[in-house]
């Protein structure tokens, strides 16, 4: 927990290694993911660096395996675990391997779309045969080119009529027809059949749409011209028999030629999948380990070369707890390789700043991904994801309160949570599903949260649970019941004055007057916790003052701002729970009953502007004595603050440069150069600067109080549209009535739906939202900086990590983008 507290301490770290040692180094720190490398050849081109042709080679191969992937008819196994790193040998063996198994699939996959191809050439070639037979028998042909050439007499051709038969795409026979009667100028007869049965391209697989034709046409010249016409259309010509007895000759031959070409289209498939079957348990492990070298070698590149010594030399960061393990992992390299030489490992001086490593589990992550959402914290600060595990679905339960609703957020979550570890090997697509996964924790703690801040409120479904009976008695008459109108829970004549064990009472739920008690109750309740939130998270910038060795901001800056905030707005709170106790309906004080109880928003308005208040007997203004004259003691101590917020910072800093140049160059005699503290150019941008954040905080702390009251808009919100659901969907499906059922079933479903669509989702994800402004804007802004950049270190993990949500975005296996080479 002591990094989620505060970013890990990292340490940068030189490293001298022998090269025969250093693949095996690499191997063990990149299986343990704690060094992030520095890139010591910025300005080396890529294609000059040491190891660009390992790295083009096991490009190479990932490509290869992502081919012979694709070819698979279904996805292969995920890879077997292993720690073990493959030797030289055994990638110079698995690189043979690959190039056997893509050429040996290349050569399958050619042959079976030749194979394809003539299939579908005989195919239609059959089904030519099968149309033209009724074309020769029509002699609307020769009547229409000559009347006196005999074209068909069931033995022979006659005359001089010569035909070309063949097939085209449907799409274009129109176009080929016109093209046709054009190019001929009418002479020629054109037949065409559309051919039923659905055939296939051998290439793509897609279904083509053919049509059978037939053109008839006198000379030589006709016959060139169509020919040319067909080449341009892409049409297939193919020979074709005039008489009868030729065609059915010609068509039990090509039936022959189709069945055994079927038998070995059959067997060349069946030999292929089980080529494909045998290799597919391997080629995620395979895959794997090309990724893990090519990673290696990528990495090793960022070393730099010490010609002398002849030794790699690379700069990393590195968590201080975790320089064991990479000492360890230089040791293994060096045992592996047998080099007599030892690697080195020691610690850099540096003023640059590290980057920022906050170490998170299953349930950690999400709440940090929220954090870093908005930026990521500045070296060592104080991390606002610990915090905000409780405060995030507490804030976000005050809104969506609700008993029924919190219910289904937390089965929700809770199975996703159970089922994790097998949802987590289906990698997804959708955006959607992987966001809930991500936050699951987060929505089971919203969830629960929400079931408690339903029970305060006594609200499931917009219906109250009757629990502990009522503090409330009945003084209405039957009439009034039935009619329920009129119906006032005034304290003063039914109130028991005993109070409700936990939560709202539930006579609550059918006063007329509920909405005004509970729009007064739940906007102070948001001011409170409003308040709350934000001198919490003012007093966490203590923290990082100690941390950092500035003592003197506590007293320039924290207690300034939270003296204003607490003298101001922290007595605007007190004012709420004294106006809570003071005053009662059954008080025999009438000065304290609730008639004369004052307005708490007007007493602070008036305070804000000085303005007094008369007594109207026998009420009184104030509510205690001495009241008015605190409250202008506490407005001119929260006003003096703002000058100490607005020079208390620039003034010491300059006070500091002056005794820092006094020591430097005045020495024992105390001198004091022209122009100490800085010219007064940096005097005044540092002014300026100061006056920025000054403005902002004295402003955004009105701002900020006034935006917690979102707590209790949304709050009500949600509450009435759960009770215009039940009023009027769910409420007319319990009616009685002849087709009852009916109604119930159908009622109960549009209810069901729009409780889930609006209420759980929308207004879920509307609460969500407004939560997450609250911590960025409202909390993290009194104490969080953010300028830090974070820690990516040399993880296997993390990059096949990355690989697979590429494959899965895109759905297929995408072409590689070497970004180095």
């Amino acid at each position: 927990m002591g990094s989620m507290f505060r970013s890990e301490e990292m340490v940068l770290c030189q490293l001298f290694v022998q090269p025969e040692a250093a693949y095996v180094s690499m191997y063990e720190l990149g299986e343990a993911g704690i060094a992030q490398f520095r890139d010591l050849n910025p300005h080396v081109n890529d294609f000059q660096r040491r190891y660009v042709s390992e790295v083009r080679r096991c490009s190479e191969m990932e490509r290869k395996l992502r081919w012979v992937s694709g070819e698979l008819p279904e996805p292969p196994p995920p890879p077997i675990p292993s720690r073990r790193m493959l030797s030289p040998r055994e990638i110079n063996m698995l690189e043979e391997k690959i190039d056997y198994i893509e050429s040996e699939i290349q050569e399958m996959t050619k042959n079976a779309r030749n194979l394809k191809s003539d299939y579908l050439s005989l195919i239609e070639l059959k089904l030519l045969i099968e149309k033209t037979q009724t074309f020769f028998q029509d002699h609307s042909a020769q009547r229409k080119l000559s009347a006196t050439v005999q074209i068909y007499n069931n033995d022979a051709v006659f005359g001089h009529l010569g035909f070309i038969a063949g097939t085209v795409a449907t799409s274009r026979v129109p176009s080929f027809e016109r093209m046709l009667w054009r190019i001929s100028h009418g002479n020629i007869f054109f037949k065409q059949a559309q051919i039923d049965q659905p055939l296939k391209d051998p290439i793509t697989g897609h279904e083509l749409q053919k049509t059978v034709f037939v053109v008839f046409f006198h000379g030589e010249q006709i016959k060139l011209r169509v020919k040319k016409v067909c080449f341009g259309f892409k049409a297939t010509l193919y020979p074709c028999p005039a008489t009868y007895k030729d065609q059915q000759e010609m068509l039990s031959g090509v039936e022959t030629r189709i069945k055994d070409l079927e038998m070995v289209l059959d067997q060349t498939e069946q030999h292929r999948r089980l080529v494909l079957t045998n290799i597919a348990g391997d080629i995620s492990t395979w895959m794997l380990a090309v990724r893990k070298e090519k990673a290696i070698y990528h990495t090793l590149n960022m070393f730099s070369m010490d010609i002398i010594k002849k030794c790699l030399i690379a700069e990393c960061w590195v968590p201080k707890s975790d320089l064991y393990i990479a000492q360890k992992a230089l040791d293994d390299g060096v045992k592996a390789s047998g080099s007599p030489i030892p690697s080195i490992l020691h610690h850099v001086p540096t003023r640059e700043i590290p980057p920022t490593f906050n170490r998170t589990n299953k349930f950690t992550r999400g709440f940090q991904t929220l954090i870093d959402s908005y930026g990521i914290a500045s070296y060592r600060e104080v991390n606002p994801a610990l915090y905000t595990i409780i405060t995030f679905p507490f804030l976000f339960a005050v809104m969506f309160g609700d008993v029924g609703h919190g219910l289904i957020m937390t089965a929700f979550s809770a199975i996703i949570v159970i089922y994790e570890k097998r949802l987590s090997k289906n990698k997804s697509d959708n955006e959607i599903w992987n966001i809930f996964f991500a936050g699951r924790y987060i929505i089971l703690l919203m969830g629960i949260f929400s079931v408690y801040t339903g029970l305060i409120y006594n609200d499931m479904f917009s219906k109250s649970l009757n629990l502990f009976g009522s503090s409330w008695m009945n003084v209405y008459d039957s009439e009034t019941l039935a009619n329920h109108t009129s119906l006032e829970l005034d304290p003063a004549v039914a109130y028991t004055q005993t109070p409700y064990p936990f939560g709202l009472d539930p006579a609550w739920q059918f006063a007329t007057n509920n909405i005004i008690f509970l729009n007064s109750f739940k906007m102070k309740l948001s001011i409170i916790f409003g308040v709350l939130h934000m001198a919490f998270g003012v007093t966490m910038s203590v923290v990082n003052f100690n941390f950092f060795r500035k003592p003197e901001m506590i007293y320039l800056q924290y207690v300034p701002q939270i003296l204003f905030l607490m003298l101001l707005f922290w007595y605007l709170c007190i004012l709420m729970f004294m106006k809570w106790t003071m005053y009662s309906a059954t008080a025999t004080d009438p000065t304290y009953g609730t008639s004369c109880a004052p307005s708490v928003l007007i007493t602070f308005i008036n305070m804000m502007l000085l303005k007094g208040s008369e007594d109207s007997p026998p009420c009184k203004a104030m509510m205690f004595d001495g009241q008015d004259a605190l409250q202008k003691l506490f407005l001119t101590l929260g006003f003096l603050c703002i000058p100490i917020m607005l020079f208390g910072k620039p003034a010491f800093l300059f006070w500091q440069a002056r005794n820092r140049k006094r020591h430097e160059v005045g020495g024992e005699r105390g001198e004091v150069p022209a122009g100490a503290g800085g010219g007064a150019g940096a005097a005044g941008e540092l002014l300026i600067t100061q006056a920025i954040h000054t403005i902002e905080y004295v402003l955004g702390t009105v701002s900020h109080t006034a935006s917690y009251l979102r707590l209790w808009a949304l709050s009500l919100a949600h509450a009435q549209l759960s009770a215009v659901l039940w009023q009027r969907v769910l409420r007319y499906g319990l009616a009685r009535s002849l087709a009852g059922s009916v109604t119930m079933y159908v009622g109960f479903a549009v209810w069901a739906f729009f409780t889930l669509a609006i209420l759980v989702l929308m207004e879920g994800l509307s609460a969500f939202l407004h939560t997450l402004r609250l911590h960025w804007v409202e909390f993290m802004s009194k104490f969080y900086d953010g300028q830090g950049y974070a820690f990516m270190p040399f993880s296997f993990a993390a990059i096949i990590e990355h690989d697979d949500e590429e494959l899965a975005q895109n759905g297929a296996p995408p072409e590689k983008k070497d970004e180095e080479y």
